[in-house]
């Protein structure tokens, strides 16, 4: 039994075809976007997807919908201490904890419009600066991505 069955679990013509998918893709470091309604396992097929690639850091994940709009920067690109009131300490946003691995974007629909900017530049870049800083920060993360 291969990880993916153990993620996914069916027999059905779709299941199989989802299956086939997910190995495909899998070995690739492209980004991914997952479509499906609530319920339908998108995060089971972000982490078959993880688990069946060559990575070999981390699986991270964030619910871009539960995370208030006025901290889900810091939350996905860290900050530096001093960047706002309560930032004693600097910190790692998820993209670093996410290095060499997957990152994955839950509800990325939900993520507000200027974030989603930023988002791209990552993508086509694969820099991030932690907010509060000027420094540039050489990432190897594959983005998965769910709405």
């Amino acid at each position: 039994m291969t990880q993916i069955d153990k993620k996914i679990v069916g027999k059905s013509p779709a299941a199989i075809q989802l299956k086939k998918m997910i190995a495909l893709v899998a070995p690739s470091d492209a980004p991914v976007i997952i479509y499906g309604p609530s319920g339908s396992g998108k995060e089971l097929v972000a982490e078959a997807l993880h688990e069946e690639s060559r990575r070999k850091g981390r699986f991270v994940t964030i619910n871009c919908a539960a995370i208030p709009k006025e901290l889900i920067e810091a939350e996905l690109f860290g900050f530096e201490k001093g960047a706002f009131t309560g930032a004693v300490k600097s910190s790692a946003g998820k993209f670093e904890q996410a290095q060499k691995g997957t990152l994955f974007l839950d509800e990325i629909g939900d993520m507000p419009m200027d974030l989603q900017t930023k988002l791209l530049r990552v993508l086509e870049n694969s820099i991030i600066s932690r907010v509060g800083s000027n420094s540039e920060i050489k990432l190897d993360v594959r983005i998965v991505c769910a709405t």
